[in-house]
């Protein structure tokens, strides 16, 4: 295992062990609201703590880009930091989320960890690597049709007013489509999913750099497609991401092209 790739483990499996301990206690936890559907926790901002404390110690040079602390540090090697993917199930005792951390060295994701404390389950990549669970090499599905393909999602919420509507749109013909969808509601969780084969496919809009990139690193490694909702590879600055199995991403971006459309050109589509 990669060095940078070690420390990220640790720092996860340390914050995921916090959060199953917070678990027990969520009535004594600090809950604020940062902005409509958006909350923040003191679980949040210890897992976070936890975890740049981890980082530190090995590589105090580095750059950190965490949810809760925003940015800190000038380095070619930026540590991207979700202390929390599901913020909200967390709150509510869903049991559906997870610490994600990833490396991006000059730009670029090289690591990525996807750990999910109550479960126990560590997904992990190393680019030109491949995906791994818990040391066991993973692949996306095998699925080809459409018909019979489980497709992930998640309801836009940060910019629901000026995206549901046409999200909407696009939610009615994949559900026309497809065997189902799912809408767990933990991002990168979601996308390590489908890096394990669980899920076929999964679209969302309106994410942030921190829900994206370990799992988008782990799709890729697994031989999964990701790319915005246009193709293009702009998906961590938008945070709109389209990702799938080859046949299923193909399958989506053509049936769904022009509710894509209509979600990236508020509502137009002519």
């Amino acid at each position: 295992m990669h060095a940078l790739l070690n420390v990220a483990v640790m720092a996860a499996r340390s914050a995921g062990n916090l959060l199953g301990r917070k678990m027990l206690n969520l009535d004594k936890l600090k809950v604020e609201e940062k902005s409509r559907n958006d909350f923040v926790s003191d679980a949040d901002r210890d897992a976070e703590r936890v975890v740049i404390e981890t980082i530190r110690k090995h590589y105090p040079e580095h750059a950190v880009l965490a949810e809760e602390s925003g940015a800190d540090g000038d380095s070619d090697t930026v540590w991207i930091i979700d202390p929390l993917d599901g913020t909200t199930n967390f709150l509510h005792g869903f049991p559906v989320f997870a610490v994600s951390i990833a490396v991006a060295v000059a730009g670029r994701v090289e690591h990525g960890v996807v750990y999910d404390p109550l479960r126990q389950e560590l997904f992990t990549a190393s680019r030109g690597s491949g995906a791994q669970l818990d040391g066991r090499r993973i692949r996306v599905s095998g699925q080809t049709r459409l018909d019979r393909a489980l497709i992930g999602t998640g309801f836009p919420y940060r910019l629901a007013q000026q995206e549901m509507g046409p999200y909407l749109g696009m939610l009615e013909t994949i559900l026309r489509n497809t065997a189902g969808v799912r809408r767990p509601g933990a991002a990168a969780l979601d996308l390590a999913y489908v890096a394990a084969g669980r899920l076929d496919g999964f679209w969302e809009t309106g994410l942030e750099r921190w829900d994206l990139a370990a799992g988008s690193l782990l799709i890729r490694e697994a031989g999964g497609i990701v790319s915005g909702l246009d193709g293009s590879e702009d998906f961590l600055d938008t945070g709109h991401i389209l990702t799938g199995t080859p046949k299923i991403y193909a399958a989506l971006a053509k049936l769904c092209a022009r509710d894509i459309k209509a979600i990236l050109h508020g509502g137009e589509t002519s």
